[in-house]
Parts: structure tokens; C-alpha cells; sequence
């Protein structure tokens, strides 16, 4: 039998634990009768409406880059020591996990003779490493100065769009998720990656202990565990875990499955907050 949440009943005040389960002007699970959660259509614009997704472009930014300006982030490169070569702009394209060498290719493929054209043969022979053979201070330098164009700004964009929000979006709606449950999938899929083992393997593992709400399940019982899922994930990774505990946790506890604002949340010890 599927297991039906946890909730944390020990550490999480009564009335936290119970808005969870009943949202203010939703009624039980999105305004229900019968126990079972709303589909996202029954609710407001999802996570893809203007104002969610600049919200949860904020949010991810807060965890991915320690601030809430995530318009910043286009020409941000480093190595950050975990095994993936360069990290860099908006969602943290990696030079070791593919995707940053498929947003260049696109890229060139649309604008050929770009400043980081020449630098595809050295990206597709450390594709899958840490190394930065071939890359180096240069190609660091050709990263900043080609995110002060318009158009690669936009392809950061559209690849953000194209591999991590749409998919989890339309996943999570495919799944009888609302607002927060496709914010919770979508910064999964950002930190993980898609596949298996990363989101999909995490999501699998979370429909193996709980109904989603398409499956007849409750939707704050099936994130809760969801997270229970990533976190692990995280923990076996050495990760530190705030991102759940003290940030998409924290909205579930609340009741907060629309994702409104005001909101608060603590990322690597760090207070954010959004009116």
C-alpha cells in the first residue's frame, strides 16, 4: 500500500500541518467534496502565467545564484568544485552535463560566428567531465562578453524553457499538480536534470509511495513525499538540503499550494522574501 504523508506532525505546529490540507478559499484539496485534489485547471494560471514564472525564475535564482535577480545571472561562469566542469547563466548550464554544449549549438546554429562558436570542438571533448581542456580563461571571457547580447540572452532563455520549465510544468499538470507542485518539480528538474537517476528517478520513486492527485491521491501528501524523495537524493549527493527544508517545505507546510505571495523562505541560511 502507498504510504499517505508524513506531514512531520512532530515538528510542524498543528495548524500548519492542517492548512495543507485545507487552503484558504479552496476548500479540501482546490475545493473538492470528495477528498480528492483539483485539477490545475480548476485553479488559477499555473506555474507558466507571467507572474508565477517570474516568481519561480526568483526562487531558483535564490538557491542557484544567492539572489533574487536572476536577469543578473546571464553572465555569471565559474567552476564550483562539483564534478561538472564550468557552471554558468541563468540556471547553471553545465560544460560536464551536456546541456550547456547543446545551448552553444543552437545558439551558432542560428547566430554562426558567435564569440563562443570556436569553442564547440573543446566543449563536445570535455562533454561528460570536469575538465576545462581547451576552455580556460578565454572561453570564460568569451562567455561574459557574449551574454551582453541580446540574442544569447534570449537562447539562455528559450533552453531553460525547451529543458527544464515546460517539461516540468506540463509533467506536473499531467500529474494533478498546481502552482507549487509544478515549482517543486521544476527545481528539480533544474538541480537534478532530467533522466534517471535525477527528476525522473526521483518522481519515480515518489509514485511508488503515493497517488499523485490525477491517481486519486491528495497533492500535499504526494509533495510532501515527493520532497522526502529529493531529499535523499540530495543527501546521498553530500547537497545541502535548504532549498527543500526551509524554502519549497516551508510553502507546503503553509498551505501555499498556488504559490502566492507574500512569500518567505531561508536558503543556505540566507532570508529571502518576496511581497
Amino acid at each position: 500500500m502507498k504510504r499517505a504523508g508524513r506531514l512531520l506532525f512532530a515538528v510542524v505546529p498543528l495548524f500548519a500541518v492542517a492548512a495543507c490540507f485545507v487552503v484558504p478559499g479552496h476548500g479540501d484539496e482546490g475545493g473538492r467534496s470528495d477528498g480528492r485534489s483539483a485539477t490545475p485547471d480548476a485553479r488559477a494560471a499555473g506555474l507558466d502565467a507571467p507572474a508565477k514564472k517570474e516568481l519561480a525564475q526568483r526562487i531558483v535564482s535564490s538557491a542557484e545564484n544567492s539572489s533574487l535577480d536572476w536577469r543578473a545571472q546571464y553572465d555569471y561562469i565559474e567552476d564550483i568544485d562539483d564534478g561538472r566542469g564550468y557552471t554558468a547563466g541563468i540556471i547553471g548550464f553545465t560544460t560536464g552535463t551536456h546541456d550547456l554544449l547543446v545551448l552553444v549549438e543552437r545558439y551558432t546554429k542560428s547566430h554562426p560566428g558567435n564569440g563562443l562558436a570556436r569553442y564547440l570542438p573543446a566543449l563536445r571533448e570535455v562533454d561528460g567531465s570536469e575538465s576545462h581542456a581547451g576552455l580556460g580563461a578565454a572561453f570564460v571571457a568569451a562567455w561574459k562578453a557574449e551574454s551582453g547580447k541580446a540574442a544569447f540572452r534570449r537562447a539562455q532563455d528559450s533552453e531553460r524553457d525547451r529543458v527544464y520549465f515546460d517539461p516540468a510544468v506540463r509533467l506536473a499538470r499531467r500529474d494533478g499538480l498546481g502552482v507549487l507542485g509544478q515549482f517543486i518539480y521544476y527545481d528539480a528538474m533544474v538541480m537534478h536534470g532530467p533522466g534517471n537517476p535525477g527528476f525522473y528517478g526521483i518522481r519515480e520513486r515518489a509514485m511508488a509511495e503515493a497517488d499523485t492527485p490525477a491517481e486519486g491521491g491528495k497533492e500535499a501528501a504526494y509533495l510532501d513525499i515527493f520532497l522526502d524523495m529529493r531529499k535523499k537524493t540530495m543527501e546521498d549527493e553530500g547537497r545541502d538540503t535548504s532549498r527543500v527544508d526551509t524554502a519549497q517545505r516551508r510553502f507546503l507546510y503553509d498551505g501555499n499550494l498556488d504559490l502566492d505571495t507574500p512569500l518567505k523562505w531561508k536558503v543556505y541560511g540566507q532570508s529571502y522574501a518576496v511581497k
